[in-house]
């Protein structure tokens, strides 16, 4: 089998599980971006969170242009990506009890503000753990998992709960268990994950959703320009200046 044949056939099921996303997840979606909409509206702060390759998609919605300038990203060290030295120990810290606990209570975040949590497995005692706490401060939690892994998995959390349980609005992925699209006779493991991409779709999906609820409110919503179009860096700086209160990656 050529390679040529391998990457169109990811490529289709890549588009597949975009589509499903598209028309299964169409309302929780669009309940998604109006509660981010809502919380904007109200004067509070949004933010998202997502461990090892889950923070791709986190910080992919972070200070973007095309994107809300009020997006921010809250950072566990050592789990944000595979900067941390030996890449394993992200994976083991997304276990530890405690750990979202104490970031939490040393974060902004504050009840009235929103958070949207990506963790494709959902079963780790950080993501779980990370909900827990936020929604008991009375912050809006939409969780962005494979809903499949609370069927095929054993939950690491000791409460034996995943993340959609405890989140406000839940997105599924449909990422199928162990994240690989393709398999071949020659080739010992399934390969070819598709998550990050699938991922990235739902939450721009989300925010712009967002953009326009607010404007369907008479709110222009704080989008960022490209920094490398003509007038991007002043329209920025002006969308900073009247927000810059709410907005953390500038601190």
């Amino acid at each position: 089998m050529s390679d040529g044949k391998l990457s169109g056939q990811f490529f289709d099921a890549a588009i597949g599980l975009l589509r499903r996303v598209r028309d299964e997840e169409a309302e929780a979606i669009e309940s998604a971006g109006t509660l981010l909409a809502d919380t904007l509206a109200s004067g509070g702060r949004l933010f998202a969170f997502g461990a090892g390759h889950s923070s791709l998609a986190a910080q992919d919605v972070v200070y973007r242009a095309g994107g809300l300038a009020l997006m921010n990203l809250l950072a566990v060290p050592g789990v944000v990506g595979v900067d941390v030295m030996p890449a394993t120990l992200g994976s083991a810290l997304e276990r530890v009890d405690g750990l979202a606990s104490a970031v939490l209570d040393s974060s902004p975040l504050r009840a009235g503000d929103a958070l949207v949590i990506i963790s494709l497995s959902g079963r780790n005692a950080l993501p779980v753990e990370m909900a827990m706490k936020a929604r008991a401060l009375g912050v809006k939690v939409i969780g962005v998992t494979s809903v499949a892994y609370a069927t095929e998995t054993t939950s690491r959390h000791v409460s034996g709960t995943y993340l959609k349980d405890h989140c406000d609005l839940v997105l599924d992925s449909k990422i199928a268990v162990g994240d690989a699209e393709l398999t071949l006779d020659t080739i010992p493991a399934p390969f070819a994950p598709a998550s990050t991409v699938v991922t990235s779709a739902i939450l721009q999906a989300v925010m712009a959703t967002a953009a326009g609820n607010l404007a369907d409110r008479g709110i222009e919503p704080p989008l960022l320009r490209s920094g490398n179009v003509d007038g991007g860096h002043e329209w920025n700086g002006r969308v900073m200046e009247k927000y810059g209160d709410r907005i953390f990656y500038l601190r």
